[in-house]
């Protein structure tokens, strides 16, 4: 089957599976972003993210991920949806990011291995790759033609923004690629860049990982001090360098997207009230450090010291509780929000 043939069959493959976006580009390293995740790990900027800078030349090289590898489909799906606003108890409720309020990474896999399997039927090998650590997908999406480098380090897609998700199938297919990177379209735009309430993009496409809130969250430890009032109400993931975006917000604009049929937030009483395993059966979803929960109730009580209603008895009693855990993560975030609600009798023992 010719190559420009193949690539259309899977076009309309991708078009039947809601996949937005499709682009194929060559499998040659990725030399450039290579260099870039090296100097940024040896910089500092990654912290402890492991994500592609584990093994930046494995996640660089889509030979490694299949040896013979020729070809790499790459596929976006818009995760671009509205919410209808919380009710909200005396705790507060705590946003989560817009990514994760519906299964978007598993509806695209549905697509992709479709694709997958489209090619395997026509003779090639092939493997589907989804934020999986063994490829860069928005450097494959950049070399596909999908969108443009943004400052806020996201692909951005004319005239729809950066609400997708994105993920690859890397084949042994020749298809007809086009490595046709997109040229700038931010131009002087620095909204993302202003707009980040910790600083974390610290130049043009730049994001120091030891400032970014959506990493910090996943990130083990203590959470910052520095950074815990800029959190906000924040329980998972950080949406303000995409929703200040020009493309996105004009997309809001031209076109209604769709009420979520997922959870935009979580009261954080409730949340503090789980057990360990209805919290990871709950958000087991989402990226947990060493799953554990300890770091859900971090996050929960450094909202609840932000948002919570301080004169009420039920978050009293809530903070009250925590600063006597057993566990010293809990504690010292419970402390810290004791001390931000102004409950200054509250000790590490829970008398007051």
């Amino acid at each position: 089957m010719a190559p420009q043939s193949l690539r259309e069959e899977l076009a309309a493959i991708a078009d039947q599976h809601g996949i937005d976006r499709m682009g194929v580009c060559s499998a040659a390293i990725f030399e450039d972003v290579r260099k870039v995740l090296h100097d940024r790990k040896s910089a500092g900027l990654s912290a402890d993210m492991q994500f592609t800078y584990r093994n930046p030349d494995r996640a660089t090289d889509p030979s490694r991920a299949l040896p013979g590898a020729a070809s790499i489909v790459v596929a976006a799906r818009s995760y671009r949806r509205r919410s209808v606003a919380p009710e909200v108890g005396p705790t507060g409720a705590a946003a989560i990011a817009e990514y994760v309020w519906e299964p978007h990474y598993a509806e695209l896999r549905v697509g992709l291995d479709a694709i997958a399997d489209h090619l395997t039927a026509a003779g090639w090998k092939s493997r589907v790759l989804i934020d999986d650590n063994a490829l860069v997908d928005r450097a494959a999406a950049f070399r596909a033609g999908i969108g443009w480098w943004g400052k806020n380090s996201n692909i951005l897609i004319p005239e729809a923004g950066s609400k997708f998700v994105l993920g690859s199938v890397v084949t042994t297919a020749p298809l007809d690629v086009s490595d046709s990177p997109m040229p700038d379209g931010c131009g002087t735009c620095r909204r993302c860049i202003d707009a980040c309430p910790t600083g974390a993009i610290v130049a043009d496409g730049v994001l120091d990982a030891n400032k970014c809130l959506a990493w910090l969250v996943q990130a083990t430890g203590s959470f910052p001090i520095e950074y815990r009032t800029a959190l906000g109400n924040r329980i998972y993931g950080c949406d303000d360098c995409q929703t200040t975006c020009p493309p996105n917000v004009i997309a809001e604009r031209r076109d209604e997207a769709p009420v979520t049929s997922g959870a935009t937030a979580v009261e954080v009483l409730e949340l503090l009230n789980c057990t360990d395993d209805e919290l990871l059966e709950r958000f087991g979803a989402w990226y947990i450090p060493r799953r554990e929960p300890r770091y859900l109730r971090r996050n929960a009580l450094v909202v609840l010291g932000n948002v919570a209603d301080a004169s009420s008895p039920e978050v009293r009693a809530l903070v009250k509780r925590y600063v006597s855990s057993d566990d010293d993560i809990e504690r010292e975030h419970a402390l810290w929000a004791a001390e931000q609600l102004g409950y200054d009798d509250l000790t590490i023992s829970g008398v007051s």
